[in-house]
């Protein structure tokens, strides 16, 4: 799951700055992590375009 990833990867940009590993891990890390949240957003987004869509079906249909 998505959520899940996201989580996982901000575990593991958070002990990288803790830990102080060189900046260009803890870089490539964050990327990583805003394209995954932006992916997040976008299904997001997606998905409430449909549900949007399905009731204005019913309200339709059944007006």
């Amino acid at each position: 799951m998505l959520n899940d990833e996201i989580c996982k990867l901000r575990e593991e940009l958070n002990e990288s700055i803790e830990k102080g590993v060189d900046y260009s891990i803890t870089y490539k890390l964050s990327v990583k992590l805003d394209h995954l949240i932006a992916k997040y957003y976008q299904n997001d987004e997606i998905n409430g375009v449909k549900n949007n869509k399905s009731e204005k079906r019913k309200t339709i249909t059944i007006g």
